[in-house]
């Protein structure tokens, strides 16, 4: 048993601290009405305004037949403009393949420009491809920079990955006391990954005092914010009775939530594993009881 437990919370430390580099986009805003035919005009004629703004209604499609790859034409005709923002969406759309083919380098490319501009989202960004080496050579001290750049202006994102890197001990030196402050910062606006890093760090005492009831706390919010790694800290909490009282019901409610959520892989094969073993201990109507919970629970409940 305390082997298996071991297992569980090594797992605890792969899912609280995944989910760095989760890309940050662009607050969105929305028009309520089809271009006028004077934007379409203003794009063609080669205003870089116009252009973005063109490019945002197809990728949205917003008064317009959706196009992604109409949309990249218009961002990159503003980008070439010195448009930050379209340099920003022509970057992320390399970044995701959408419109255009999947090209780190490219996004690499337009975020630069972007992020030298003093734009948050492409300094992020950025700082994500540099940590991993993706269409630039990998450089975690440059990640560290951006990220924090980023992160002074504000970016919950950023200081979540701010966090991450003090806490891996990557492009900085380790210093759980900077990770937990950055990751409080992004938590505090509602960051489900930093909340759930900064309950992490709660749980194991790194940074701050451990504190198992503040740990679950910060788990929940995170949970309530449909995110599935905070669902299987909350099922390892109440199995071993850590912060609320041992329940074995609770504990596999979270666990089947984050079997059925987590992407598949061995984090998924893990949840699993460790939702049935928690069943050989249950009784046919625990288990019952345990399901309907998970059927019927929502995020931000």
């Amino acid at each position: 048993m305390k082997r298996l437990l071991a297992a569980y919370l090594l797992l605890v430390l792969v899912l609280a601290l995944a989910g760095c580099a989760a890309l940050d986009r662009p607050e969105e805003k929305r028009a309520a009405e089809p271009p006028q035919p004077s934007l379409q005009a203003r794009a063609e004629a080669g205003e870089p305004e116009a252009q973005f703004r063109l490019g945002e209604l197809h990728e949205e499609g917003r008064g317009v037949p959706q196009d992604a790859a109409e949309a990249v034409k218009w961002y990159r005709l503003a980008a070439l403009r010195g448009s930050t923002p379209a340099q920003l969406r022509l970057g992320l759309m390399y970044d995701e393949g959408r419109g255009v083919g999947r090209s780190y380098a490219e996004a690499a490319r337009w975020y630069h420009p972007a992020a030298r501009q003093g734009d948050p989202t492409a300094q992020n960004n950025l700082g994500i491809l540099y940590q991993h080496g993706r269409g630039v050579k990998g450089d975690p001290g440059e990640a560290v920079r951006l990220f924090r750049l980023a992160a002074r202006q504000g970016s919950p994102a950023a200081q979540n990955n701010l966090g991450f890197m003090y806490a891996r001990g990557q492009g900085v030196p380790r210093d759980d006391a900077e990770a937990v402050r950055w990751y409080r910062l992004a938590a505090r606006q509602g960051h489900a990954s930093a909340q759930n890093n900064l309950g992490f760090m709660h749980q194991n005492g790194r940074g701050v005092p451990q504190d198992h009831a503040e740990a679950v706390k910060w788990y929940r919010m995170a949970a309530a914010q449909d995110f599935p790694p905070a669902y299987y800290n909350l099922g390892v909490m109440y199995q071993a009775g850590r912060g609320v009282p041992q329940d074995h019901v609770r504990a596999h409610m979270w666990l089947n939530l984050a079997a059925a959520r987590l992407p598949a892989g061995e984090a998924q094969d893990q949840a699993a594993q460790a939702r049935d073993a928690l069943a050989q201990k249950m009784t046919p109507a625990q288990i019952a009881e345990a399901q309907r919970l998970a059927r019927e629970w929502k995020p931000g409940k």
